[in-house]
């Protein structure tokens, strides 16, 4: 399969025809033809050269997805608007239909978030199986040599146990240190109860890294696109490796 090609179902999905799953059904009852022949379950097409039709209607060419890295500042809603003067991800970024984020950062939680418009990249890259690495900077008060000695070893939490690929920590001033801690499973608040089941106390958390997308000298608040190499990487992590365009 190509950079251009991808499966039917994904290319009526981005299509906005249908979900995937209804656009299965689609193709299976026979009401979709490329390139005037009747398509089959799982055929790959070029939606930019392939005429694509849905009961005799042209499905129209999907767009080139859209995808962002937004450095979330803290104090900021990973959500949709909710209609109330609370400011989220959305009210930093371009206005761009279909913009959904990769993952969620907790309302005190700053750095990497992945924005974009390719609903079925974003879900497949924050599915468990992908074991993408994460990488945060924690600020933190506590015993720490001891809870890095520990987190090195894993550590049980209430829905599983969790040992980082990497922990190190570096001693600050006022008693406080910053640990940098690599992670594959990302559930939800997961460094900050890792902390917590290691007696850390929480002064700040940023994650610098999401996959092959780094934070860099990116400032709070602000976003940019992703480079190709970032999408490439992207591309080739987790299940269904090869299908996620840019």
């Amino acid at each position: 399969m190509t950079d251009s090609t991808m499966r039917i179902h994904r290319a009526l999905a981005r299509a906005g025809i249908a979900s995937r799953r209804k656009a299965e059904e689609l193709v299976a009852a026979g009401r979709v033809r490329v390139n005037g022949q009747v398509a089959q379950t799982g055929q790959s097409v070029d939606p930019s050269r392939d005429v694509i039709t849905v009961d005799g209607q042209a499905v129209a060419r999907p767009q080139k997805a859209t995808w962002l890295v937004l450095h979330k500042p803290q104090g900021v809603l990973t959500s949709r608007p909710d209609g109330s003067d609370r400011q989220t991800v959305f009210d930093l970024v371009p206005d761009v239909p279909g913009l959904t984020y990769v993952g969620r950062l907790d309302y005190l939680t700053e750095g990497v978030l992945l924005l974009t418009t390719d609903g079925e990249a974003a879900h497949r890259l924050t599915h468990p199986s992908s074991e993408i690495e994460r990488t945060y900077v924690v600020t933190v008060r506590g015993d720490v040599p001891t809870a890095v000695r520990r987190a090195r070893g894993g550590v049980e939490l209430e829905d599983g146990f969790v040992k980082p690929t990497a922990v190190d920590a570096v001693q600050g001033e006022d008693r406080q240190w910053q640990m940098t801690i690599t992670i594959r499973e990302g559930r939800t608040r997961e460094v900050r109860r890792l902390c917590e089941v290691l007696d850390l106390e929480v002064r700040r958390l940023v994650r610098t890294q999401f996959g092959p997308v780094r934070l860099g000298s990116l400032q709070p608040g602000a976003s940019r696109a992703l480079t190709p190499r970032e999408l490439a990487v992207l591309a080739a992590l987790g299940p269904n490796q090869g299908e996620m365009s840019g």
